[in-house]
């Protein structure tokens, strides 16, 4: 997200919601500038923004910043962890230490009104978005949500990725342009961002409000085959509730999971190891 402030969380603050117009701007503006892709459409420049999503969104978040970071799922080389964690953080979405230390937030209370970021129980749109524009100290000061992520928070490299995630949209702005002009800029950055917060968003919001169950868990996530199709697996949600620390989200023959393929891809090269499975493999296909 684009504050990462620091300092002690104000008590007042936290009982209260106020509009962050710091935010507001900013999402908003990238929002805006997207909706100039008509004018500077290009084949290429769709190839271009299609290839990001899933780079960014499929390997960098899904994969890293959510089954890799977050939950230790599996276990790759340290460079390529950093790697990976790179690509997350260039999905704008915040740095790895924020993002980890909130989504470990949201399992730990899932969909409690006040102690999950994103509870679903104070409705759809906030569950989506509403959440960042009325940000509230528990989750987005750095002492508070460092908590939740001390592995992340001990390692340097980390920390300065955390603190300068914004700082890689620069190199990557003047990477595009330099290859394919504005229309590469307006796609490959301001539209994808927008396309890939969305579809990430959707699996704190719809995700935990339609879909069928196929896990018994305390809260109301859901299985969801078009979020699942959206997010590269992740929308299979029920699932991953029911075993946060599983590597494969689709356990069904028909629950599609491009991020465990990704995996299973990483396995097969000897680069990931320590997978974990579902705890029945006999249930799974």
């Amino acid at each position: 997200m684009t504050s990462n402030a620091t300092g002690t969380p104000d008590t007042k603050v936290e009982q209260s919601l106020t509009l962050d117009w710091t935010n507001v701007i900013f999402f908003g503006s990238i929002h805006a500038v997207a909706l100039l892709t008509p004018w500077f459409f290009s084949w290429s420049a769709l190839g271009v923004t299609i290839f990001l999503h899933w780079l960014f969104g499929g390997i960098g978040i899904c994969l890293g910043y959510h089954r890799l970071l977050s939950h230790r799922s599996f276990q790759v080389p340290k460079p390529l962890e950093y790697f990976i964690a790179v690509l997350g953080a260039l999905a704008l979405q915040g740095g790895p230490i924020f993002w980890v230390g909130g989504h470990r937030q949201h399992h730990a209370f899932t969909e409690h009104e006040d102690k999950d970021p994103y509870s679903a129980k104070r409705g759809f749109w906030w569950s989506h978005m509403g959440w960042i524009f009325y940000p509230r100290s528990t989750f987005f000061y750095s002492s508070s949500y460092r908590k939740y992520a001390p592995d992340l928070a001990r390692d340097p490299f980390y920390q300065w990725l955390d603190r300068y995630f914004l700082l890689l949209q620069l190199p990557l702005g003047l990477f595009l342009y330099l290859i394919g002009g504005w229309s590469w800029v307006i796609c490959g950055m301001f539209l994808r961002a927008v396309l890939l917060w969305h579809s990430t968003w959707l699996i704190n919001s719809a995700s935990h409000m339609w879909g069928y169950r196929s896990q018994d868990t305390d809260d109301n996530s859901r299985n969801l085959w078009w979020a699942a199709i959206l997010t590269y697996g992740e929308g299979w949600h029920n699932n991953h509730h029911a075993y946060p620390n599983v590597a494969k989200a689709g356990w069904q023959w028909w629950e599609m999971d491009m991020t465990w393929w990704a995996i299973q891809s990483l396995s097969a090269l000897g680069l990931a190891k320590k997978v974990v499975m579902p705890p029945d493999m006999n249930k799974v296909s």
